[in-house]
């Protein structure tokens, strides 16, 4: 990675931790925060699963079990932001339970801006768990990874420990962030068995510029739409009790 992008990586990364610093900080939007969390966690799973049949079929069992632990970990994220949100009374919309519009139609067969810079030359078909490119799933995910761990260390590092809820949701973003540690280093080792170190580098420092790019893509459309998004939170049916959140 040349030292542009490099800084261009520091400072992207910098407005983003920002902006989501304030985002879940605040008692206004952090339940959106939270519902985007748990679709992105949740989301994750069904891929990652076949991903690991995938591997399994294709007798690399290593990749298979760490794979599939993956999922179970995603599995238990997507519940721990479930949970966060019970406890402020809300919970994500069913979105498949409302006839979209046409206009809503055609906006969910495209990308966000991020994901259609991060992988601009791929089509979504080429992006299925069935075919994807073992290469590129190991780098991009392991971006993704590395720098999640980060985001969600410091994001949890803002919350209040005198607040219960905020406490508990605390504990387990600390935990999540723990767990994508040890992915971004499962992913890396795998890329480690397939090339040599060089080509490593070379894939990471690729998908490094992609998330760069990204990013930048990212921030663009948060200011064309002056910071404002789509609500995925509707009032849920009362918290029964605010004990914490078991995250082991």
């Amino acid at each position: 990675m040349n030292f542009l992008t490099y800084l261009m990586h520091l400072a992207g990364s910098g407005a983003i931790a920002y902006y989501s610093a304030a985002q879940i900080r605040d008692s206004k939007t952090r339940p959106d925060v939270l519902a985007r969390f748990q679709l992105a966690e949740s989301g994750s799973v069904p891929f990652l699963s076949t991903l690991s049949d995938r591997a399994a079929a294709e007798g690399d069992t290593w990749l298979a079990e760490k794979l599939a632990k993956h999922a179970a970990d995603e599995t238990r994220h997507g519940q721990i932001f479930a949970h966060a949100l019970k406890q402020l009374n809300k919970q994500v919309i069913d979105f498949k339970s409302q006839p979209p519009s046409k206009s809503e139609n055609k906006s969910q067969q495209q990308r966000s801006p991020f994901f259609s810079a991060f992988y601009e030359g791929y089509t979504l078909e080429q992006l299925k768990p069935a075919v994807i490119d073992w290469d590129v799933f190991m780098a991009s995910t392991y971006i993704l990874e590395l720098d999640a761990s980060k985001d969600f260390a410091r994001m949890a590092n803002v919350l209040p420990d005198a607040d219960p809820k905020s406490r508990n949701l605390k504990i387990g973003m600390l935990s999540i962030a723990q767990d994508e540690t040890g992915h971004a280093a499962y992913l890396y080792e795998a890329m480690t068995r397939r090339m040599s170190a060089n080509q490593v580098q070379k894939l990471v420092d690729e998908w490094r510029t992609r998330k760069v790019n990204a990013l930048l893509a990212m921030v663009g459309g948060i200011l064309q739409r002056n910071g404002e998004t789509r609500s995925l939170v509707q009032d849920g049916a009362p918290s029964e009790t605010d004990s914490e959140l078991i995250v082991a």
